[in-house]
């Protein structure tokens, strides 16, 4: 039986009342995308049609989910808000801080004595206010949350950007900054700018090597590392519902790769079979009672041009193997020869050292499964490991199953490594090297969504490439980036030519799934009793002392650092040995921008002092500023802040005074925390005003006193030599917003309404 199955009755009790109204107001067939928006519209029904990209709505979203290094921020803000309970079903997942090195058995011995505090704190506040949680081994908090709570036509939020992976049941989810979730716990509404949308239409069938994961690869190249920014992405089609529940997940995890809002799949017969295999098949029940709200009307699917803003045709009978990489998610080459010749070009290592198969992207039963018939193919073939091989299950039940069928025992036989059910390599928590900084040039193929420089295993020399875990198997074997399965041949250890047979795996596991301890603990009922306890002298944990506003009178300001080029949240808040920190604002800052590269000099972590004239790294910097009552301001490129949701980017800069981070344009998430936070968070009216900022330029802001909604700000930059230029600066407070600088932060606001 489902979990929370009264709230998701209730969600499709309301959803044909609220979706007709909607189509009535809007006046004309509705997407998915829409009805999901206007069941969960925070005011109940549909009374105006909302300006996709230019209106900003209050919903009402049906659950939350946060995970371990997000969770910690999330939770001790929340302890501040006034109160008891949360306010709509929340769970927290225990998945990024256990580290991949000797594999899952004493690494998640290792994780639980390095982390037992965070892990116990995490535990002991989910008990106290009423959220479930899942303990360490239990899985990667995307693919649990698909086998548990993603429900068709349900709204969701999450502390971590990859939550549009429940899009592979239908639903509306959405990556958010902590202080978004806190609002939601704590029982208010959940603002959100009404996305555009992108319609992708699925034509054909998958065949042979090709994957879903192709699918995802071949849209980041068409449409870029940006392209989705500020839409929701809807795909549809016979080639949509020819593939599995969860290699729509697969799809809609990696549209964070282009910046979407979410992604999503309507409701068909692959979701209904995944439901009901993962227990679920009371939640397939009620879906199929209203069945034709649970995905688009069929005039929408029919002329798509008509009602979405951008429509894209991918022919899945035509679609062939990518991999995508490196350092950027959206850099598509073809399987094979083309690789070859690129990589050749570019100087990238032909040699591959590693595969990686699973993250919270690739992990389903039916990704290993798939990739194991590969895996059997080498032993029965006699063909000798190239590479190594790591293996992330997405979860116990996952691993269990598909160790009872024999799928794990295939992957050791080739003396892959087993990793722990959790992230591991894919948000950089990889023991690979000693010294990362100073590690070789290589490359390595993953199954993951991210390949950011420095991203998997702290070498900024390692070469990333993503790929599907067929091909990513096909590849760790071969040893070679340019393999290509379809036409390549390998020599065995008897010295014969042999080919790969074309990959084949399960849907479904034939036996169904099975696991013994799943990892979940259910919250007290009445949790008032539980007491939270953070040592003050921790180094992991430490609450938080309220932001102080900034004001309207910011004169004097300096530039603490102008970021050249690409700036992710990886950037401003690396990941890998930093997440030990995330409970720990102060502590965490110290990592503050110094993967960014400073526009003068070209160097990261190396930024002037003008009150010393002296050169040093970021955050000593800023902290030096703050000391000395300067406030500080960060510039920076194009779609800034992309990546993860992690709110750190925002809170640590805060923290060290930096009043407004100006950049050409930002990432959804990241805009949004910023301003959850109380800072300024502008884009320049003309981007190339970005070069006239010099290093010792000192900034007025003119008219911060008429600071409101859809008006310029006016900055005055005065250089070093007493010349000055004014700029202009655009910004999307509404004001809420601005209410929310004026407090010094959202969660300043939050108490003084609850006070």
């Amino acid at each position: 039986m489902a979990f929370d199955i009264d709230m998701i009755k209730k969600v499709y009790s309301q959803m044909v009342d609220r979706v007709d109204a909607a189509r009535e107001v809007v006046g004309k067939p509705l997407t998915l995308s829409e009805k999901i928006l206007y069941n969960h519209l925070w005011d109940g029904k549909a009374t105006k049609a909302f300006t996709r990209g230019q209106d900003y709505v209050d919903f009402a979203p049906d659950r939350i989910a946060l995970q371990d290094a997000t969770a910690q921020m999330a939770l001790l803000q929340f302890m501040q808000a006034g109160k008891s309970k949360v306010a709509v079903p929340t769970t927290t997942h225990c998945d990024h801080l256990i580290q991949a090195k000797d594999g899952a058995s004493s690494d998640l011995k290792n994780a639980n004595d390095v982390s037992s505090e965070v892990f116990n704190f995490l535990e002991s506040v989910s008990n106290k206010y009423g959220l479930g949680f899942w303990k360490p081994g239990a899985g990667i908090i995307h693919q649990v949350v698909l086998e548990n709570y993603a429900f068709p036509g349900g709204m969701m939020i999450g502390t971590d950007s990859h939550t549009v992976n429940a899009g592979g049941l239908g639903m509306v989810a959405i990556g958010v900054g902590g202080a978004d979730a806190v609002d939601v716990m704590a029982g208010m509404a959940w603002e959100l700018k009404f996305p555009k949308l992108i319609g992708v239409k699925l034509t054909g069938k998958l065949s042979g090597w090709t994957a879903p994961k192709d699918v995802i690869l071949k849209v980041a190249g068409i449409v870029s590392a940006k392209g989705g920014t500020g839409a929701i992405v809807e795909y549809f089609g016979e080639g949509a519902t020819s593939m599995s529940c969860t290699g729509k997940g697969t799809i809609c995890n990696m549209g964070a790769e282009i910046g979407a809002t979410t992604s999503t799949f309507g409701y068909d017969d692959s979701m209904e079979r995944y439901l009901r295999a993962t227990d679920r098949a009371d939640v397939a029940d009620e879906a199929n009672k209203i069945r034709p709200y649970l995905t688009a009307d069929a005039e929408v699917y029919a002329n798509p041009e008509q009602y979405f803003d951008q429509v894209i045709e991918i022919n899945l009978s035509e679609l062939t193997p990518l991999l995508n990489g490196p350092f950027t998610p959206d850099l598509s080459t073809k399987v094979g020869k083309d690789m070859n010749a690129i990589a050749t070009k570019n100087d990238w290592p032909i040699q591959v050292e590693w595969g990686l198969i699973g993250s919270c992207t690739n992990s389903s039963y039916e990704d290993l499964s798939r990739a194991s018939s590969i895996a059997q193919q080498a032993l029965d073939k006699g063909i000798k490991m190239k590479a190594e091989l790591g293996i992330n299950p997405g979860s116990e039940k996952v691993r269990y199953t598909a160790d009872r069928d024999g799928i794990i025992g295939i992957f050791e036989k080739l003396d892959a490594k087993i990793f722990t059910n959790a992230c591991g390599p894919c948000i950089g928590q990889w023991a690979r090297y000693s010294d990362p900084k100073n590690a070789p040039k290589n490359s390595i193929v993953h199954s993951f969504n991210r390949n950011f420089a420095k991203r998997a295993d702290g070498n900024p020399n390692t070469h990333a490439f993503v790929a599907s875990p067929e091909i990513t198997a096909a590849i760790a074997i071969a040893g070679r980036l340019d393999f290509n399965p379809m036409t390549d041949s390998l020599i065995t250890e008897k010295g014969e030519e042999v080919m790969f047979d074309e990959p084949t795996g399960w849907e479904l596991p034939p036996k169904g799934f099975e696991v013994k301890d799943n990892g979940y603990l259910a919250p007290e009922a009445d949790g008032s009793g539980v007491v939270v306890k953070v040592n003050e002298t921790s180094e992991r944990l430490q609450l938080l002392t309220p932001f102080t506003p900034i004001g309207s009178k910011i004169e004097g300001a300096k530039l603490l650092i102008k970021a050249y080029g690409k700036c992710t949240t990886d950037h401003i808040s690396m990941a890998g040995p930093w997440l030990r920190f995330r409970g720990h604002l102060d502590n965490i800052a110290n990592n503050t921008l110094i993967g960014a590269v400073n526009a003068f000099g070209k160097k990261t972590n190396f930024v002037k002092n003008q009150l010393t004239g002296e050169f040093g790294g970021v955050p000593d910097t800023a902290r030096a500023y703050k000391a000395a009552g300067v406030h500080t301001i960060v510039v920076g490129d194009h779609n800034y802040g992309e990546g993860s949701s992690r709110e750190h980017a925002a809170m640590q800069p805060r923290h060290l005074g930096v009043t407004a981070v100006i950049v050409k344009s930002y990432a959804r998430i990241h805009e949004t925390n910023l301003k959850k936070q109380g800072m300024l968070g502008l884009t320049f009216a003309n981007e190339s005003d970005y070069d006239l900022i010099l290093e010792d330029d000192t900034f007025n802001f003119v008219d911060m006193a008429d600071f409101a909604p859809g008006k310029q700000l006016t900055l005055e930059v005065v250089h070093a030599d007493g010349t000055k230029d004014t700029i202009m600066l655009n910004h999307t407070y509404n004001q809420p917003q601005i209410d929310w600088y004026n407090e010094g932060s959202a969660l300043n606001l939050i108490k003084k309404e609850n006070a």
